[in-house]
């Protein structure tokens, strides 16, 4: 059921009262203007969450960049989440997961077209993707991991909420696994409960909807995760999990936050899985690896190591992996699906913010008013933009 993998630490209550405190005086300071949110004239939509880790932001920024990349020219600004680097870096093909962190790396390998780019200050990244000097004609930036960064106000602000971690049910750190209070969602243009069985029955769908309580200008998705073919990480072929044999050991090998619904997704397929698991964004040590190997060995025929992509660019690097694991180890892509038919009205959605905040449409209504008005156009001035009134 939902929020199923929800634990409250409720000796560490007092804590989170005052953790809770000072985020709401952020928030507050935002909200008043005290602190100031910039806008930009480039489309801007923001992906992310008020929970620690394991939403889904990755398979979600990959769903827009398909569904966006063959009508704009897309952008994704990350932080770059423990890279060894500092700054502002555009990713190119010299880049590596130390200069601009997994989940960048990630996205550049499965989309070389797309402009990736880090920089822990969002506003300066955007403006330097926004300079021609430095990148051409880009037409919308996706920001991964920012619906918590207020210092930019997105056009759309897209909040993720895991199924089985409803922020209505969950806690403040360190008690729970809460950033800022449930109160929060309250900034996001869309909702999507993410990571939703495959088998959720209506009645399910609609104690969902009225246990969010959002409000009416804030819509409401549900997805689920969709597993492609497995990649060899090395070497190999490539293997269907329908070709997975019941009677298989699986080494599930993941440094993900929150592996626990692959495990739950791969049951069918086998009854033997071993998990593995390192905490979030894991740097493997030598030390790593030879549990890996060993771990591997001592299971018995037939078997394979799964794993994920994100996984899979900090692993394809290391040192002294077996070659019993390097011909066995798969890493498992995975895609977002949306459920109740909610597809087509959630693309509708993003390319009509797009096409209608673009740069060319901006210039266009620009000379109109330059014309009516013969005044300076509203291209030089800073603009708003909000989903909420598209």
């Amino acid at each position: 059921m939902e929020g199923d993998f929800i634990k409250i630490n409720n000796w560490l209550l007092p804590l989170s009262w005052i953790y809770g405190f000072f985020v709401r005086l952020r928030n507050t300071l935002f909200d008043v203007g005290a602190l100031k949110s910039r806008s930009f004239t480039v489309p801007t939509i923001a992906v992310g969450n008020i929970t620690v880790g394991g939403t889904g932001k990755t398979p979600h920024v990959e769903y827009l960049i398909r569904l966006l990349q063959d009508k704009f020219r897309v952008a994704v600004l990350s932080r770059g989440y423990k890279r060894k680097s500092s700054g502002f870096i555009l990713a190119d093909d010299t880049s590596t997961v130390a200069s601009i962190g997994d989940e960048p790396y990630q996205m550049k390998q499965k989309y070389p077209a797309v402009t990736v780019a880090v920089d822990k200050n969002r506003c300066h990244g955007i403006e330097r993707l926004t300079d021609n000097s430095i990148v051409k004609d880009i037409d919308v930036v996706l920001l991964d991991d920012a619906f918590q960064h207020r210092y930019i106000k997105p056009g759309i602000n897209i909040l993720l909420v895991d199924y089985h971690r409803l922020v209505i049910y969950d806690k403040l750190l360190p008690a729970g696994r809460l950033r800022e209070p449930p109160s929060g969602k309250n900034r996001a243009d869309i909702v999507i409960v993410t990571k939703c069985p495959k088998d959720l029955k209506p009645m399910e769908f609609r104690v969902i909807t009225k246990a969010m309580n959002l409000y009416p200008y804030q819509r409401l998705f549900f997805t689920r995760l969709d597993y492609d073919t497995l990649k060899p990480i090395y070497c190999g072929n490539d293997r269907k999990l329908t070709s997975l044999r019941k009677n298989e050991h699986i080494l599930l090998l993941t440094g993900i936050a929150s592996p626990k619904q692959m495990m739950i997704d791969l049951q069918p397929y086998t009854d033997h899985i071993h998990p593995l698991t390192f905490g979030d964004h894991h740097a493997f040590t030598s030390a790593d690896v030879e549990k890996i190997n060993s771990t591997f060995a001592s299971l018995p025929a037939p078997k394979i190591i799964i794993t994920t992509e994100k996984d899979a660019t900090r692993i394809v690097g290391l040192n002294g992996l077996s070659e019993e694991v390097r011909h066995s180890i798969f890493a498992l892509p995975v895609k977002i699906r949306f459920m109740l038919e909610q597809e087509e009205t959630f693309n509708e959605n993003i390319i009509g913010y797009v096409h209608k905040n673009s740069r060319n449409s901006i210039l266009v209504k620009a000379k109109d008013d330059h014309k009516s008005k013969d005044s300076h156009h509203s291209g030089n001035r800073p603009r708003t933009i909000s989903f909420r009134n598209n």
